[in-house]
């Protein structure tokens, strides 16, 4: 069983920035992710990266303002997120052992970092 660990939230002012990380447990060898999910609505796809860190893919919304990257030396993974805007508000949470940008395709989860962007 791996355990995730988010950590970076916080509250910024828009056109902010902040940096999300999540530590893993174990060594994970496929791909992660951070997904969000804001008060009231379904848990949204933001970026993934795959195992080795060469390929990432990001969901319309942030691309462009946001960058995952990935440390396996570190079992971890990060989020930048800059120019961040108030619909980016939402907890922000990582997930391991997946594929795609479908939720239902990770195996475990964080427990999440909150994030409030104010206008």
């Amino acid at each position: 069983q791996v355990e995730l660990v988010e950590s970076g939230g916080g509250l910024v002012q828009a056109g902010g920035s902040l940096r999300l990380s999540c530590a893993a447990s174990g060594v994970i060898r496929y791909a992660m992710a951070w997904f969000r999910q804001a008060p009231g609505k379904d848990r949204e796809f933001v970026a993934t990266i795959s195992g080795s860190g060469d390929n990432t893919y990001y969901a319309d919304s942030v691309k462009g303002r946001f960058t995952i990257s990935r440390d396996n030396a570190k079992n971890a993974i990060f989020l930048q997120m800059n120019s961040l805007k108030p619909e980016d508000t939402a907890v922000y949470y990582c997930a391991a052992d997946g594929d795609g940008s479908g939720p239902q395709f990770y195996d475990y989860w964080g427990q999440g970092t909150q994030v409030t962007v104010s206008s």
